[in-house]
């Protein structure tokens, strides 16, 4: 699975390196190095949402420093176990 997080200007600003960081903790806690790989991207275009992700080819939006590790649990493990 490839996640590709938002790092353009909207992004950047509501905290997209702290999602960064955060997948890169649950991903390696998972030990799912090698089945995501964590890209940054430039704008998805969801910008009023909040840090957007793109999981393949879902969107999910909203992420956080905060909620990073319970939407990864919820919406991206079960897909890549």
């Amino acid at each position: 699975m490839t996640l590709k997080v938002c790092v353009g200007s909207s992004c950047h600003l509501k905290g997209s390196y702290a999602v960064i960081e955060e997948l890169k903790k649950v991903i390696a806690e998972y030990g799912l190095e090698k089945q995501v790989n964590l890209q940054a991207s430039f704008c998805l275009g969801h910008c009023s949402a909040g840090v957007t992700v793109k999981a393949d080819d879902e969107y999910i939006e909203g992420l956080s420093e905060q909620n990073t590790r319970d939407i990864f649990v919820e919406k991206i493990l079960p897909r890549v176990r």
